[in-house]
């Protein structure tokens, strides 16, 4: 199967309709019974968040001050699954716990711990966002929680635009464009506590250059659809929280990398009526937006 651009081998058939062959930067194996030896390098960890009604903790053998190749890791969902893994190495190893099965293991490994490895191996950098091809150039739509993003991303799916991601979008740089990757064919719209949500058929496969970033806004029912272009530091403001896993010791190379983009993707912010049946209207504001700022 391959997710986030990356062809992953696994000893266990997922119940999920993912991609076999298209375009992929990595390798990966994700295998049942991690070693002895590694579990016992596991010595120190912390509550990581509560997410999906379960509780998560992330441990290693030190303080997370850095991600170094040989450092242990293990992501546990508690009573349901714990991943391991070593930095610099392209195999992570599952452990499935009383309350586990394949459906959950799915779901926890593409919805949250691959994100979380890629971050952490350096291999992509993630935005909060949902992300569309219009014209075959990927959109970003970035929202505060609750604030439209999912909604905005399923009118553009059912309106017959690509999928790029629903929640994560993994960027890398390529010839100094900051390229969307795609992540997997499934959008959850009304959200659902451990579930991907409805598949996709039409799903974008390739990694391409960003084309702009809208911020969603709320506005009441009857205002007007307004698109303006945030410049300057508000810019920054903005995208700087939907940055995920900001450790630290990345928050130097994040910022860089933050500041990077934006000198070279506009960002634009959208008033949203509170009205679904004018959807439409903002869809076509959008794409109308779209052609003329390329």
């Amino acid at each position: 199967m391959i997710v986030y651009g990356t062809k992953v081998e696994c000893d266990l058939p997922f119940p999920l309709q993912l991609p076999q062959e298209s375009f992929h930067r990595y390798s990966c194996n994700l295998l049942a019974g991690p070693p002895d030896h590694l579990k016992k390098l596991i010595t120190c960890g912390f509550p990581f968040y509560q997410a999906h009604g379960r509780h998560v903790y992330l441990y290693s053998d030190r303080i997370f001050d850095r991600s170094e190749g040989g450092q242990p890791w293990c992501y546990e969902v508690k009573d349901v699954v714990r991943f391991y893994w070593l930095g610099g190495e392209r195999t992570i190893y599952y452990r499935l716990d009383k309350a586990g099965d394949a459906r959950l293991l799915s779901f926890w490994f593409i919805h949250l711990v691959l994100p979380l490895y890629f971050t952490l191996e350096g291999m992509y950098d993630f935005l909060h966002a949902g992300a569309v091809e219009v014209e075959g150039r990927p959109l970003l739509f970035i929202a505060p929680s609750m604030g439209g993003k999912s909604t905005m991303t399923d009118n553009f799916i059912r309106q017959g635009h690509s999928l790029i991601t629903d929640d994560k979008l993994a960027t890398y740089i390529d010839n100094n464009r900051f390229m969307a990757v795609t992540s997997h064919p499934y959008h959850r719209p009304y959200r659902k506590f451990e579930e991907l949500g409805y598949r996709v058929e039409n799903f974008s496969t390739e990694s391409k250059p960003i084309q702009g970033i809208y911020i969603l806004a709320g506005c009441g029912p009857d205002e007007d659809i307004l698109i303006e272009e945030v410049k300057g530091y508000k810019k920054f403001d903005t995208l700087l929280p939907n940055y995920l896993y900001m450790f630290s010791y990345l928050r130097a190379k994040r910022l860089a990398y933050l500041t990077s983009m934006l000198n070279s993707i506009r960002v634009f912010r959208v008033r949203v009526p509170w009205d679904k049946d004018r959807l439409a209207e903002v869809h076509a504001a959008i794409t109308e937006h779209s052609k003329v700022t390329q």
